[in-house]
């Protein structure tokens, strides 16, 4: 897993890119991440699956923002980023949302 920021210098925006390996996804077909910034729409935005098998998706965030978010595997399973700046409650009995910093 990783999370790339680019920062924007002309805009303030932040260019977040999302990345699972295909572990990390543990062999998905799809993978969807849902968050703050796609109003946790499900099963959310779908990453592009790579050549090597693993996905990504760069996402253009409003920076001085904090965005909670997780990632949906073949829309069954909820897994966060070990990348993540911090995690927070989600809100369900023991289950915490990953969050992006930008």
């Amino acid at each position: 897993m990783s999370i790339k920021k680019q920062f924007l210098k002309t805009r303030p925006i932040c260019k977040v890119t999302f990345r699972l390996s295909k572990e990390d996804a543990n062999n998905a077909n799809d993978v969807h991440i849902a968050g703050e910034f796609n109003d946790w729409i499900k099963p959310g935005t779908p990453l592009k699956r790579l050549k090597n098998g693993s996905f990504s998706i760069t996402l253009e965030l409003e920076k001085n923002n904090e965005y909670q978010f997780r990632y949906l595997l073949d829309k069954q399973v909820w897994i966060n980023d070990a990348e993540a700046d911090k995690y927070v409650p989600s809100g369900f009995i023991g289950s915490e949302n990953s969050v992006v910093s930008v």
